[in-house]
């Protein structure tokens, strides 16, 4: 399942990789695999052929133009080709090719048929989807990665596109096919470790996609505290006891950053810093938001005033009153008296003209409970209405609301990550400028209240009670925005635990430094989305499907399933010896057969099956070429595994 190495009609070499996007997403996963797969990649980006730079707006221009000179990136104009070769065993800078969309005019300049990976990272679906069908008509063998933002319009676009390759080409390698869709969502991605960041204590725990993977971070230990290990330390964190904040904001490997992957020597010196530590493994499926259905009928306290409700119980007293009167009067039976009663009430009754004085006197009565019963049933009327109303409409933070997480953006990562900590049971307030952002109908169905207005505005926080607050977390697409949403709730409360969307390390770094000497007493958390995703994007371009990644600080640890004949750092070794620190450790064997083994380890769970993995290795097992593991990489780690993986044939 490594690269294919295609060659063209003309001899030219293959096997590079394309990227059709233009956001942070797609230049992040450019450098990735540029710098840290070493692979030669060309990325696609919106704009008209013939007019090179010019023919793309201001704004794109000059976001284009940063990225591209940190980067190293070319730009190629009308029929150009792909870079072909290295140079002095560096990476080729990314070659960049402007198409109006993305065509097969535009696939064919940028060498899709003749590439071993593209990746579609465009933000509408839509465009995904047409991009991908496109590419599978040229290449059938193409490995093709996508990125979709619907979850079930994925699964079903998945399933279409291999169908697809094995129509187009029916000697396809069954290894091949395994890898040749993979449909992933960075905001999936991202929503567990920007969700993690409003849970406070020992025991925040992020899920590896919902898959099989579970980790907890640990803060340092108390004194004399003893803490259960778990199965291993997966990383060392900045944090420690005297410093609880730490480098959050830092992407440097340096010594204060986080530590991935320490060998025990290193894990027990490490006394007083914080660790993530793997620490139990079992299925954790998508769970429907909590009290969803209940949301879609009003309870009778939320349909009446509590005044009302008392005024009604008023008047059920007085006819109970009245009809227990008249019981006792005329000597007739209660349900008669009850019926007199309401007829009076009603004035619907006849008048009790020569009757006994008890009658008339009650009678009256009933008259008069009636004449007050009328405005009452009026006033019910209207706030039943407007009840129903504002089950449609957006709540308002209630009264007495404390404890709660304020969650600026409702974009995608916001929408996502607002159904994770309701997913937790964490009260949260929304803060959003757009009224027709993509998260309003969540939060709306959830019943989350909604503060619509601008962050910067005052009065908008003190709405969304950030003085009462437990975290702050920023998610929209700016940078800007976030800082000053955040720089603005410190102001309203200096201690207020925040974590912020930034996307560019050394921005997030010179922030976390400031706001940590402004309020050192505070905890910064910073994270970048495509920082957390473009891993998990590169590994399934180079062939491995990605079990998942676990963020630690603005680092990524990722879980990948290997078959060890395939790597030679790995086969014939124990798994101790195999256990390289800092690069990977083997966590689980399958101990399936190979015959019956599933290609794909997050299929078990969703057929209901269970997975056959064994988590409690011995380090002295030694490991045959038929064995398949799931090992924790960093992402040098990673690409160089994948590096050494042997060459199949050109089909």
């Amino acid at each position: 399942m490594g690269v294919l190495p295609h060659h063209h009609a003309h001899g030219e070499p293959a096997g590079h990789m394309v990227v059709c996007g233009d956001d942070g997403l797609a230049h992040r996963l450019a450098a990735e695999l540029r710098d840290v797969y070493r692979q030669r990649v060309v990325l696609v980006v919106p704009g008209e052929p013939d007019e090179g730079l010019a023919g793309i707006d201001a704004p794109r221009v000059s976001r284009t133009a940063v990225l591209m000179n940190r980067f190293g990136t070319v730009t190629a104009r009308s029929g150009a080709r792909p870079p072909e070769g290295t140079s002095g065993g560096m990476p080729l800078p990314v070659q960049r090719i402007l198409s109006s969309s993305p065509s097969e005019q535009a696939f064919l300049r940028a060498g899709v048929d003749r590439a071993a990976a593209l990746a579609l990272l465009y933000e509408d679906d839509e465009t995904n989807l047409r991009a991908a069908l496109a590419a599978r008509r040229l290449s059938p063998e193409l490995r093709l990665v996508v990125r979709m933002y619907n979850r079930k319009l994925g699964l079903h676009l998945e399933e279409l596109l291999d169908q697809a390759a094995l129509v187009a080409a029916p000697g396809i390698d069954r290894a091949v096919l395994d890898a040749s869709t993979t449909v992933l969502s960075d905001a999936d991605t991202a929503a567990p470790a920007l969700a993690a960041t409003a849970v406070a204590g020992s025991s925040k725990v992020v899920q590896a996609d919902g898959l099989l993977l579970r980790a907890a971070e640990r803060t340092p230990p108390g004194r004399g505290e003893v803490t259960d290990p778990g199965l291993c330390t997966l990383a060392l964190l900045s944090s420690t006891t005297t410093d609880p904040a730490g480098a959050e904001g830092s992407d440097s490997s340096g010594a204060q950053g986080p530590q991935l992957l320490p060998d025990d020597l290193t894990v027990r010196s490490a006394a007083g810093r914080g660790s993530v530590v793997l620490e139990t493994v079992r299925y954790a499926g998508p769970a429907l938001p909590p009290r969803r259905l209940a949301r879609r009928c009003a309870p009778l306290r939320e349909l009446f005033s509590s005044r009302l409700r008392r005024a009604l119980a008023g008047i059920v007293a007085s006819v109970l009153a009245l009809t227990a009167a008249a019981t006792l009067a005329t000597d007739a039976n209660p349900l008669h008296a009850a019926y007199l009663t309401l007829l009076d009430l009603f004035s619907i009754g006849d008048p009790a003209v020569g009757e006994p004085l008890s009658r008339q006197v009650l009678q009256l009565l009933s008259g008069l409970v009636g004449l007050a019963l009328l405005p009452l049933l009026v006033a019910a009327a209207l706030e039943a209405l407007g009840t129903f109303r504002g089950a449609g409409a957006l709540r308002r933070p209630p009264r007495g609301l404390s404890g709660h997480v304020v969650l600026l953006g409702l974009g995608k990562i916001g929408t996502r990550v607002l159904s994770r900590l309701r997913e937790l049971d964490i009260p949260v307030v929304c803060v959003e400028e757009d009224p027709d952002a993509r998260g309003l109908p969540l939060a709306r169905s959830l019943g989350v209240p909604v503060v619509l207005g601008d962050v910067t505005e005052e009065g908008v926080l003190e709405s969304a009670k950030v003085h009462r607050a437990h975290a702050f977390l920023a998610l929209t697409s700016s940078d800007t925005t976030n800082l000053e949403g955040t720089l603005y709730a410190r102001t309203v409360k200096p201690d207020l635990r925040v974590a912020l969307r930034l996307y560019d390390d050394d921005f997030a770094t010179a922030v976390h430094r400031t706001l940590r000497a402004a309020h050192p007493d505070a905890l910064t958390r910073s994270r970048s989305v495509s920082h957390l995703a473009a891993p998990a994007f590169a590994g399934a371009m180079m062939g491995r499907r990605v079990l998942g990644a676990i963020p630690v600080e603005r680092k990524v640890l990722l879980f990948a399933a290997l078959l060890v004949g395939d790597h030679p750092q790995l086969d014939g070794r124990t798994v101790a010896e195999a256990f390289r620190p800092g690069a990977w450790r083997i966590l689980a064997l399958d101990t399936a057969a190979p015959t019956t083994r599933r290609p794909d380890l997050a299929s078990a769970h969703q057929d209901g099956e269970p997975h056959q993995l064994l988590w409690d290795l011995h380090p002295g097992y030694v490991l045959r070429p038929q064995d398949r593991v799931v090992l924790a990489a960093t992402r040098r780690g990673l690409a160089e595994l994948l590096g050494s993986s042997p060459r199949r044939p050109a089909s």
